[in-house]
């Protein structure tokens, strides 16, 4: 009997269909990456599996213990009463309400079985983190957390959406040899996965096109049949050097200057001593490992984190605290990154999505104004993402958002471009495309640009300047 099985399946999506005559069968013992292009049904299809998505059929196999992590969690306060915002993590009084890893671990559904907590804290390497809060922790970091939390549940099989996603280079060989492990005890799983990044434990891919799937193979032959296509999209030069003059940005000097910079929560040092100097025009690109410091420093630039008012910090020009506002500083700054992608709320149209960042706000708390109707189309025209104008943010998939989060970024045309792995979901066309946009748009303006990203070949070539942070210095 198979393990699992999905003979001639409908699966819904909000009373829609999205999979029609959908037959998906995995053997008992075999490990699956489901790949293809971002808005294929990847995410739909391992939903599916564990049981999110009404499925429409007869004769439907699946094991009984099913559990499937998600890039995007949950975090509740102590009180389980509300969820974390986005600048939580910074805010020194709001962390204590929240739950440290052992205090998350020790709550989580636990089933008996090989992974135990003693377990998962050593082999994710969570012990250094146990009485670290969880909204403090790094996307890496969350992702291990998030991980743990699963394997406690002992399920027999084991769904990862993007589980390589926001992971560095050591972090991922790391994962490689930790998903060994995991199908070594007995789990099986099935992944969503790039091409290029398939995990040696992975026995079978199912290459899935437009909610369908095309092809079903075993890793072998499909690395061995695996030709690299990505084609460049046409950028509209004429349209997008329009919206780059819609909002000329204002000449500066400095736009960050820190000088022995210090973060630090409670005996806990974050940022040791960083100096960095941009100035108007410059390209950089901030690495680091997980954990390094990088999602800190940025807050410092972006606004975020109260802390700057203690260090010695410059940004635009303009000291901190010499009675600037925070939105102030955040209209002349344009901002992606994963926390941003994990807390924007999902319910608003995709259009409301670009208009907020006019205003710096996480979601439009106005009436759309007519003025902004044809910005808004225009960056969407570029960006090629028009056809989801009016659908909820939360019900597209999460490649598309992320292209609306940078059309938001861009629409104010800010002097400060700060993109934190912004191409995370991204099929490789994608961020082939991403990477052209933000060339021309840098080499086309005076806009100045914090690129952050653990894939050196995702790395715009207009980037040439870099700061490495090492445990919280810069090295």
């Amino acid at each position: 009997m198979p393990f699992l099985h999905f003979p001639n399946v409908t699966i819904k999506n909000n009373n829609t269909a999205v999979f029609t005559n959908l037959t998906f069968t995995i053997a008992k013992g075999e490990q699956w990456a489901l790949t293809g292009k971002s808005g294929s049904g990847k995410t739909t299809l391992l939903e599916a599996i564990a049981g999110k998505r009404l499925i429409i059929g007869t004769d439907i196999i699946r094991p009984k213990n099913v559990v499937l992590v998600s890039p995007k969690p949950a975090f509740k306060n102590l009180a389980n009463t509300s969820n974390f915002y986005y600048q939580q993590r910074f805010n020194s009084a709001d962390a204590e309400d929240a739950q440290t890893v052992t205090e998350y671990l020790e709550t989580a559904v636990k089933t008996k079985g090989k992974w135990t907590l003693d377990n998962v804290l050593d082999r994710l390497n969570l012990r250094y983190l146990a009485d670290k809060e969880v909204i403090k922790l790094s996307n890496g970091e969350t992702r291990r957390l998030l991980l743990a939390e699963a394997l406690l549940k002992n399920p027999e099989l084991l769904l990862l959406d993007s589980p390589l996603v926001g992971l560095d280079v050591q972090s991922r060989a790391d994962f490689n040899m930790l998903l060994a492990d995991i199908t070594a005890s007995g789990i099986q799983v099935v992944i969503t996965a790039t091409t290029e990044e398939l995990p040696e434990c992975i026995t079978h891919v199912a290459v899935l096109d437009n909610c369908t799937v095309r092809q079903t193979l075993a890793a072998p032959d499909f690395k061995n049949n695996l030709i690299q296509q990505t084609s460049k999209a046409q950028l509209d030069q004429n349209l997008l050097q329009k919206l780059l003059n819609h909002n000329p940005i204002p000449p500066y000097e400095f736009i960050v200057n820190m000088s022995d910079v210090v973060i630090q929560y409670g005996d806990k040092t974050i940022l040791d001593h960083v100096d960095w100097t941009i100035l108007q025009g410059e390209c950089w690109a901030l690495s680091g490992h997980n954990g390094a410091g990088k999602s800190t420093l940025l807050s410092l630039i972006n606004g975020d984190n109260p802390q700057a008012y203690a260090n010695d910090i410059v940004l635009f020009d303009r000291k901190r605290g010499t009675g600037e506002s925070i939105w102030e500083i955040k209209k002349n700054t344009g901002f992606v990154s994963p926390e941003l992608f994990q807390y924007f709320p999902g319910d608003s149209s995709c259009s409301n999505v670009i208009e907020s960042g006019l205003y710096d706000t996480l979601g439009l708390f106005r009436n759309p104004l007519p003025k902004n109707k044809e910005l808004i189309a225009n960056w969407m025209q570029l960006l090629g993402i028009e056809a989801y104008a009016n659908t909820l943010f939360r019900n597209v998939s999460g490649a598309v958002q992320r292209s609306y989060l940078l059309a938001r970024a861009l629409i104010k045309n800010p002097p400060l471009l700060i993109l934190d792995e912004p191409t995370q979901g991204m099929d490789d066309e994608q961020r082939e495309n991403f990477k052209h946009l933000i060339n021309t748009i840098c080499s086309n303006s005076n806009v100045t640009l914090i690129y952050v990203s653990h894939y050196i070949q995702d790395i715009p070539e207009c980037v040439t300047k870099k700061l490495v942070l090492e445990k919280g210095k810069a090295v």
